[in-house]
């Protein structure tokens, strides 16, 4: 596992009242630091989500294509074709 890291994030405006409204004894969370972590995984599971979904919408087409459609693919073919 990796070491914990220390980052400085600056917002003003709007954004900050909107994070003081969510924080403290009237918010969902106890300090900035638990919503913004909080924030961060929900942002990694949908990004999780959309890889997944679209891995999920090529294989009936995989499944449909003809047998003579099909080439061998190397494990980095297939990692770099689903970076995009």
């Amino acid at each position: 596992m990796s070491r914990p890291t220390a980052m400085t994030v600056r917002i003003s405006g709007t954004l900050s009242d909107f994070v003081a409204a969510n924080v403290g004894e009237n918010g969902s969370y106890e300090n900035i630091s638990e919503y913004v972590r909080d924030l961060i995984r929900r942002d990694k599971e949908r990004v999780e989500k959309e890889s997944f979904d679209r891995l999920k919408a090529e294989l009936p087409h995989a499944f449909a294509a003809p047998e003579s459609a099909y080439r061998p693919l190397t494990a980095a073919e297939v990692i770099a074709r689903n970076r995009i």
